[in-house]
This record gives structure tokens, C-alpha cells and sequence, in this order.
């Protein structure tokens, strides 16, 4: 006897078809956490914008009384009736110092970011990067006190060096004057940054795929190779991006600046020397004895050295939107 199965009767041609997939609804926590993010947004760009007018109002007056030139005159007499003064050696020293700065502290950050991610044993490792995390929350007075107290009077030896060897460049020529310089500052700004660059860094290198480094090994290469052909391009933006973390902090260091650094309104060739000055130094020692019209010279000061941030931040932007396939 055979066994005979019936299949169900088709649905009518005019009939209803499928239900139409419903659209999941938003949750009410997604919206509110959107919301936030939105507002958080926004109001960063308002207190941006609310910066950059008070500083725009502010300089205004103070450019339009100085009877010297704003971006050329060698001079800082604000108080003065009329006032003359200008950014000429600002600019110079805030530019040379940070970088100095990065010159001496980019290469030894990256190489400390290897050696934790890939080369050192774990222990080892945990141990330099917790030293590294501590060094990053020392405040900056602390350097400034420890580059006042020991790096000014422990470094005339180098610098007695440089002059000997490079002295006839006169960028490195050396009077015997307490190193208080641009160099001095610049080596103590490459101390600051060093441990923000390097955990920054380090934190890019170890999310490498995997995969990537595996297949380079299997090829043959060495952990050197390895290295170069994987980590490296991987981490490129993420260089760039910590870097600029550690030039904004050079850019705007103020006390261990001004504890170290003794200023005169000249630019001097040598980088051994006495001369030059920051933004953010000449701020915080003539912020206290200014005047009405010396405290708008300065925020017009402030506001160079705010426009110079942003601009090397965009910078650093286009650099890493060229560079998207290493994101």
C-alpha cells in the first residue's frame, strides 16, 4: 500500500504575500546616548569658537595701539606709553624649541614602544611600561625643578663638547654662560613628551594584526624585517597622531619652561646661548606686572601661539588622511 502525501493548497493569486519585514524600532537609550554625543560635539565647538573670539576681540585692541610691528618688532614693552612690542622672537624660540623637542624625543619614544611591544619578555616589559605611564603624570614643575637644579648645571659639559666639534657652524658655538638656552629647552620639552609619545605608540603597535606578523615569519624574515614591513607601516598614523599629542604639550609648556629658560628679546644664531623666548613663558612672567594694555599684548600673543596649534594639527590631519590605508 502506498503512501500518499498532499501538498498544501497554493495560496491564491490575489492573496496576501509575506509579511514585510518591520523596521527595528530605535531604543530609547540609543537615542539619548546619540543626543549626548551630538551635545558633546556641539559644545565643543562653541567653547572653541568662544576661545578664538575673546582672543580675537582682545588682540584687536592691542595690535591697533602698538606702535611697533606686531609680527617683526624685537621688542616687548607693552606697558610702555605708547606700547611697542612684537612676536618675532616668540615665534622663533616657541618654533625652535619644540623642534628640538621632537627631534630628540620621537625616535627614542618609538624605539621604547618596540621594545616594550616586541622585543622585551612580558615582565620586563610591564614593568618599563608602568615607568613610562608614571612619567607621564609627573607634573611640569617637577621637570622645571629638576632642569633648573640639575640638568642647567650638568650640561655645560656638552655643550663645552658641541662647541669644540661643531662650534664653527655657530649654531652650536658655546660662550661658557649658564646653559639656560633654547637647547636646554628643548631637551627638557623631549624629556616632557617622551613618555605621552611612547604610550601612545605602544598602544598603536600592539593592536598589529596578528595574522600579518605570522605570515612575515613564515616567509622567512626576521624580527627586525618583521618590524619594518608590518608594525611600522601599520602604525604610522598612530605615530604621527602621538606625536602631535607631544608637540601641542611643547607648544604650550609654560613652567618648566620659564624655570629654566632665560629670556632677552634677540634672536641668536646659537642654540648654546642665552636668547629667544616662548608664548607661553613670556605670558606667565609678564602676565603678573601687565597692564590693561599689556594683558591684551599678551592674549594677542596667546593667540598666535593658538592659531600655530591649530594649524599644526591640520596639519597632522592631512597627513594622516593620505595615509588611510595604515588606519
Amino acid at each position: 500500500m502506498s503512501a500518499t502525501t498532499t501538498d498544501p493548497a497554493p495560496a491564491p493569486a490575489g492573496g496576501p504575500g509575506p509579511e514585510p519585514a518591520r523596521r527595528s524600532a530605535v531604543r530609547p537609550g540609543d537615542r539619548i546616548f546619540s543626543g549626548l554625543s551630538k551635545g558633546a560635539g556641539i559644545t565643543l565647538l562653541v567653547i572653541m569658537a568662544a576661545i578664538a573670539v575673546f582672543l580675537t576681540i582682545r588682540a584687536v585692541v592691542a595690535i591697533r595701539a602698538n606702535e611697533g610691528n606686531f609680527l617683526t618688532t624685537f621688542e616687548w614693552n607693552a606697558n610702555a606709553d605708547p606700547p611697542v612690542f612684537g612676536i618675532a622672537v616668540l615665534l622663533f624660540g616657541t618654533v625652535v624649541s619644540s623642534v628640538i623637542a621632537m627631534l630628540l624625543a620621537v625616535p627614542v619614544a618609538v624605539g621604547i614602544a618596540l621594545f616594550i611591544s616586541h622585543y622585551a619578555p612580558r615582565r620586563i616589559a610591564g614593568t618599563v611600561g608602568y615607568v613610562v605611564d608614571l612619567l607621564a603624570a609627573v607634573p611640569s614643575i617637577i621637570y622645571g625643578l629638576w632642569g633648573a637644579l640639575f640638568l642647567v648645571p650638568h650640561i655645560t659639559g656638552l655643550y663645552e663638547w658641541l662647541d669644540d666639534f661643531l662650534g664653527w657652524t655657530g649654531v652650536f658655538s658655546y660662550d661658557g654662560s649658564p646653559a639656560r638656552s633654547l637647547m636646554t629647552v628643548g631637551i627638557l620639552l623631549a624629556i616632557m613628551i617622551l613618555p605621552i609619545i611612547t604610550s601612545v605608540t605602544r598602544e598603536i603597535f600592539k593592536q598589529t594584526p596578528k595574522a600579518n606578523e605570522e605570515a612575515a615569519l613564515a616567509l622567512g624574515a626576521t624580527r627586525w624585517e618583521v618590524v619594518r614591513m608590518t608594525v611600522l607601516p601599520f602604525g604610522r598614523s598612530g605615530i604621527i597622531s602621538a606625536s602631535m599629542l607631544g608637540l601641542g604639550r611643547a607648544l604650550g609648556e609654560t613652567m618648566a619652561v620659564a624655570t629654566v629658560l632665560s629670556p632677552a628679546f634677540l634672536i641668536n644664531i646659537s642654540l648654546l646661548e642665552s636668547g629667544g623666548g616662548t608664548f607661553a613663558q613670556n605670558i606667565a612672567s609678564q602676565f603678573k606686572e601687565a597692564g590693561a594694555m599689556g594683558r591684551d599684548a599678551l592674549i594677542a600673543s596667546g593667540l598666535v601661539l593658538f592659531l600655530l596649534t591649530l594649524l599644526v594639527n591640520g596639519a597632522a590631519r592631512l597627513i594622516i588622511a593620505r595615509r588611510k590605508d595604515f588606519v
